[in-house]
């Protein structure tokens, strides 16, 4: 096989992954400014700007060694051939994409190591200790820390406090710079963590389909797994302007009326759990379920458990959430049998 033959190979893989970043980047658009787009501190025009420029930042400085994760942590490098990643990308696609015609942020993490997790089932070659004793131990705890902080804080410590500046909602935030900054801050925050978890979701299997397919493993002192996700980060950018504008309406105005100081603190406490799985575990993690740990956590606190879990939106997002993964794993699992066999 010929250089061509061999370009024209992994070209539909290349492909879906581009078309998979653009999807990611419309999601990850919502959990990094839903609040502050719904406070109308930040223009729509700007917010793809700085989307893409946090998330490169994020990639380049933490996002590594989920990239690694998903490269050969859960399936072996080597089975990473053209087909076999093109199943896994295609499937990983069409569930978020899916998700983002229907306006809900989605797991894409989650959704990732699912799909992966199908192919190498269907393979036999699942890495059962890294899912099931690794992986999917943070997707629960994570968000339940999550949960438990913004509780705490917005149950027990915050009602006490009374200042003004936790008080006043969204149309009276041009009164306070200090809040307006920070929640604009947060915002930055979230969408740098995004850059640091997220898009090594479509930049792992590149890279290992990359290395395997073609030897290329480091150049010019920069390894492969970082050049795919250097790559892949401006496309996260090019999806928040496409597609991001829906969903972040979405996230940020129909769940929970919120103040800007309660969007700031859980701006602050979703990107630093993620940062923290990002370079302290290496493990994809679910910012947009982090996201909503916290604002159903509000949401129980000012309207109360039967409220919040009526909401249309809350139940919507719970139902997309459970299905898209279970359905990313379906689809790889049998579109892999149906290849070897």
């Amino acid at each position: 096989m010929n250089t061509f033959e061999e370009i024209s190979v992994i070209g539909i893989p290349l492909i879906l992954a581009v078309f998979l970043a653009i999807n990611m980047g419309a999601s990850g658009t919502s959990t990094s400014f839903a609040s502050a787009y719904g406070a109308d501190v930040i223009k729509k025009r700007w917010i793809p700007i700085l989307f893409t420029v946090m998330v490169i930042l994020g990639a380049l400085l933490g996002g590594k060694e989920v990239s690694l994760t998903l490269g050969n942590g859960i399936l072996p490098d080597e089975l990473f051939t053209p087909k076999n990643t093109s199943i896994i990308l295609f499937s990983i696609t069409i569930s978020l994409f899916g998700a983002n015609l229907m306006g809900v942020p989605q797991s894409t993490s989650q959704t990732t190591v699912l799909a992966i997790a199908g192919g190498a089932a269907a393979l036999g070659k699942l890495n059962t200790d890294k899912l099931f004793y690794e992986i999917m131990p943070v997707w629960f705890f994570l968000p339940f820390i999550g949960f438990v902080i913004t509780y705490i804080i917005s149950k027990w410590i915050f009602p006490h406090i009374k200042t003004k500046s936790l008080e006043g909602d969204f149309d009276h935030i041009r009164e306070y710079k200090g809040l307006k900054t920070a929640l604009i801050v947060s915002s930055l925050y979230v969408a740098f963590s995004v850059g640091a978890n997220n898009v090594a979701n479509a930049a792992g299997p590149i890279a290992s389909l990359l290395s395997n397919k073609f030897g290329i493993v480091d150049y010019n002192g920069w390894s492969i797994s970082m050049i795919c996700l250097l790559i892949a980060a401006p496309l996260f950018g090019f999806g928040s302007y496409l597609l991001g504008f829906k969903i972040t309406r979405s996230a940020g105005k129909e769940i929970v009326k919120i103040t800007p100081f309660y969007a700031t603190l859980i701006g602050v406490i979703v990107a630093s759990l993620l940062f923290y799985a990002s370079i302290t575990k290496g493990i994809p993690s679910s910012l947009v379920q982090l996201n909503g740990a916290c604002f159903i956590a509000l949401s129980m606190t000012k309207s109360g458990r039967k409220l919040t879990f009526s909401n249309k939106t809350v139940r919507k997002f719970l139902s997309v959430w459970m299905v898209a993964p279970a359905f990313a794993f379906t689809v790889t699992y049998s579109l892999t049998l149906l290849v070897i066999g």
